[in-house]
């Protein structure tokens, strides 16, 4: 699934096609994604001006003159596509702009999605209402993870995963991100230091601007809007390396599932 890095990836690289641009016309090639699609979509777009286009967590966010906001998700396999020579059957939402490029929203498993909100009220959206602070964000640090873990005993790694906590993080990042502060996915987060903290907020931020230096990572079909794959998977420290050595201590990289999910780690440096 496209994380944070790949989405801030997509929202870079529409921004020089469609920032500043009017929106000529959408198409709508069928009534739904995960979800059904806004039904004033298009009236609502067309014609307007797309005046910033920014992200949230893992949500790309286009805002218009109107007072609108498109929000869009990439869900399992989305991604947009620019001045594509032909459309394929994937290709389920449509934009033309007023410079006349084109970008298609290719989605082959459809768990995807795209809202329309009035952008004062972003943040009374159900996906945005109680979602924590931006991993990039200038409020993010040690204090933020320290507030946040108090007392809790579950493991460090499903509560840097609760959108509550921190906004954006996924699977790959924290595994990499928990491997460069030496701190064990399963140590309970109210048990570790402010000085460890300290350092854990330093490695995410580190771990996350790697990715989105690198393009973002191609994980199944995920793709940059320029067509180019991502490359950060090379950068992997930890995350799908099982048997490979550390880069902190060179002991071999071990793998478990915990909740469905394969966690990556250092028995021997991680504590």
């Amino acid at each position: 699934m496209p994380e944070l890095p790949e989405v801030e990836t997509t929202v870079r690289g529409l921004a020089p096609v469609l920032e500043g641009r009017r929106i000529a016309a959408i198409e709508l090639r069928r009534g739904d994604l995960r979800r059904p699609f806004p039904p004033d979509l298009r009236q609502r777009l067309t014609g307007a001006r797309v005046v910033g286009l920014r992200r949230r967590a893992k949500y790309g966010l286009i805002d218009t003159d109107r007072g609108d906001t498109m929000v869009f998700h990439l869900g399992m396999s989305g991604h947009w596509r620019i001045d594509p020579a032909a459309l394929g059957p994937h290709d389920h939402v449509v934009i033309d702009t007023d410079a006349g490029h084109r970008l298609a929203l290719n989605d082959p498993r459809r768990f995807g999605s795209i809202d329309l909100v009035p952008t004062d009220r972003l943040d009374s959206l159900p996906a945005f209402a109680a979602m924590g602070p931006e991993p990039l964000g200038g409020a993010f640090d040690g204090a933020v993870l320290a507030s946040a873990f108090a007392g809790r005993a579950a493991p460090v790694k499903a509560l840097l995963l609760d959108q509550r906590i921190v906004a954006g993080l996924g699977n790959i990042y924290v595994c990499d991100a928990l491997n460069l502060a030496r701190i064990a996915p399963g140590r309970a987060g109210g048990h570790i230091a402010r000085a460890r903290l300290d350092l854990l907020a330093s490695a995410i931020r580190s771990v996350l601007e790697a990715a989105i230096a690198a393009g973002g990572s191609s994980l199944r079909d995920y793709v940059r809007p320029d067509g180019e794959l991502g490359y950060f998977s090379k950068q992997w420290r930890v995350y799908g390396r099982e048997g490979l050595p550390c880069p902190n201590c060179g002991a071999p990289v071990k793998r478990r599932v915990d909740s469905g999910r394969s966690t990556f780690y250092c028995a021997k440096c991680q504590r």
